[in-house]
């Protein structure tokens, strides 16, 4: 039985380790942290969104992200100290704006492909994650946001995605305690939201029924070919040194995915654009009842929402390109709070839970599935906004690789590949 390595226990890592497990491999995966989910997997904005799948390498972005660089509060910003990676990243996104509408239909297909499995996995296993399939509602407050957003929405319709247009009257019927004005939305009944966090903490231990051990506290330190040719990793674990040897091995490791493909001779360039969130509890009745079940987006301040069971509401957004800071800024945390205030104001944000997270980053905005320069090296990795949406897609996209290379090996039939799935993203 061939023996797979996976680097990273968040959402990429544990949907990864669970695929090839159904499928009979011995799988072990390292995790730096104490459990499973404790990065960008932790606190994100809850949506299992194909409606948000437009990618943001478009000259409006960038013209946008302009702008917003001068005001402290704007859903994007950039720390200007000059940075090679940064940098760097920034040029390749430019470079990727000819690939805007074909990388966009692109994730609209990829996001649809998941969708059914993160529900069947969720079923499977009997995974209590505060699922709500209720949809995803976009709202617009100007005609020109409105416009434009429908010139978007042919493209998410090409790629196969069912989102009809609704009038203010619809918006406020659809979601009674949205409080505001618009010029109309789109409504996308298919999209849903839950705890990712639950989600992959549940996961992680269906993982371990079926015979994955979890490594966590457990740092690489250094990957290497043995005289067998099979693979030697050598990490820290509780203070100690040791190695093990794998078959195969799948780079999960989000934002650390770019150092760990440099050393093994690869360049995949992702880059840690921090998401700010947070978490209000609702603690009576009358919170409870004020806040929204249906999941929104609001295109223009570039924040979602979902609700989470009775008692939480998540409200998420912002980029940040900040290397990788981790800090958890008011000044970043507030305009969360204001924006909830604004169309929620029965709702307390008496008790507010902030936290700050970083989204791995390509710059075309498509994650990297696939093989790298060595036979026995993948990578599931670079997901950024998206990586819960897509994470069921890719973890069977690069299981199939990951088939095939130890079927060639043996001689054996490689497992049947599913055709519905994108497997050279």
């Amino acid at each position: 039985m061939s023996h797979i390595a996976i680097i990273g226990a968040g959402i990429t890592g544990v949907t990864t380790a669970y695929a090839l497990a159904r499928r009979g491999y011995r799988v072990t995966v390292l995790e730096r942290h104490r459990y499973a989910a404790m990065e960008t997997s932790f606190a994100n904005g809850g949506q299992l969104s194909a409606s948000n799948a437009e990618v943001w390498n478009s000259r409006a972005t960038v013209l946008k992200g302009l702008r917003w660089m001068f005001s402290r509060n704007a859903p994007l910003l950039m720390n200007p100290r000059p940075d090679w990676h940064k940098y760097s990243w920034i040029g390749e996104f430019l470079r990727q704006i000819p690939n805007y509408r074909s990388n966009t239909i692109e994730t609209v297909r990829l996001a649809i492909a998941a969708r059914q499995h993160l529900f069947s996995i969720a079923e499977r296993e009997q995974i209590d994650f505060d699922l709500e399939r209720r949809g995803i509602l976009h709202f617009y407050a100007t005609r020109k946001e409105f416009e434009t957003a429908t010139k978007v929405n042919a493209l998410l319709r090409e790629g196969g995605l069912d989102r009809r247009p609704v009038t203010p009257d619809e918006i406020h019927a659809l979601e009674p305690a949205l409080q505001g004005h618009f010029h109309g939305g789109f409504f996308t009944e298919s999209d849903s939201t839950g705890d990712i966090h639950k989600f992959t903490r549940g996961l992680a231990e269906a993982c371990v029924r079926l015979g994955v051990e979890f490594r966590y506290d457990t740092t690489v330190q250094s990957i290497s070919e043995a005289a067998d040719g099979e693979l030697e990793i050598a990490f820290m674990r509780e203070g100690h040194t040791d190695t093990d040897n794998f078959d195969r091995l799948v780079i999960c490791a989000g934002v650390g995915s770019r150092a760990l493909a440099a050393y093994l001779g690869d360049h995949v360039n992702v880059y840690p654009v921090k998401g700010y969130s947070i978490t209000v509890c609702l603690d009576d009745t009358g919170s409870q009842q004020a806040a929204p079940w249906v999941s929104l987006l609001d295109d223009n301040a570039k924040i979602v929402t979902s609700r989470l069971g009775a008692d939480r509401f998540r409200v998420a957004g912002t980029a940040e390109l900040n290397g990788m800071n981790r800090d958890i800024r008011s000044d970043r945390i507030q305009p969360l709070v204001n924006w909830t205030r604004k169309h929620f104001p029965d709702m307390s944000t008496a008790r507010v839970i902030p936290w700050a997270g970083l989204r791995p980053m390509l710059p075309g905005m498509l994650p990297k599935v696939g093989a790298g320069r060595r036979r026995n090296i993948f990578y599931n990795t670079g997901h950024g906004h998206l990586g819960w949406t897509l994470s069921a897609a890719t973890a069977e996209a690069v299981t199939e690789l990951v088939v095939t290379s130890t079927s060639s090996l043996t001689g054996a039939e490689p497992a049947t590949t599913r055709k519905d799935l994108p497997v050279n993203v």
